[in-house]
């Protein structure tokens, strides 16, 4: 007899509910994009096997540096990368925490030691109503997930 209660799977959760968290940085963030983990495969041919090729693990890295984007409302990500172009590197562990509907936390990516790289202002144009977006890029030592 088919289950006509609740499903029996969970619905996936969906990609604008969303936190950053970054050491003494208050903001909400439009988008979030970087989180990105490969391991490298090494392949190795063993002498008299021909069919197949080993295909082995490698080292992990980090291929892309992590991109945050928001809405310009306080200075507290310029002032971090100005930090870093007068040569104080401030290192900073990020968090970007997934929600559920009901604004519970449900999967947790911790970027270890991050500092920005790159930092972009907003497209100003006058003719328009659009929100002013600064871009902060920053590079970090690994990601685990919580």
């Amino acid at each position: 007899m088919a289950n006509r209660g609740q499903p029996c799977y969970e619905d996936p959760f969906l990609a604008f509910n969303f936190l950053v968290e970054i050491k003494e940085v208050v903001g909400g963030f439009t988008e979030v994009t970087g989180l990105k983990i490969e391991t490298e495969v090494k392949e190795y041919r063993e002498g008299g096997v021909n069919k197949y090729i080993h295909k082995l693990a490698g080292p992990t890295r980090y291929p892309s540096n992590l991109i945050l984007k928001h809405g310009l409302t306080s200075v507290d990500l310029w002032d971090w990368y100005q930090k870093v172009m007068q040569g104080s590197i401030e290192r900073k562990d990020v968090s970007i925490v997934i929600l559920d509907n009901a604004c519970e936390e449900k999967r947790r990516w911790s970027f270890k030691k991050a500092y920005p790289v790159r930092w972009s202002g907003p497209d100003l144009r006058a003719g328009t109503a659009e929100v002013a977006v600064e871009t902060i890029e920053l590079v970090h030592c690994g990601l685990i997930k919580l």
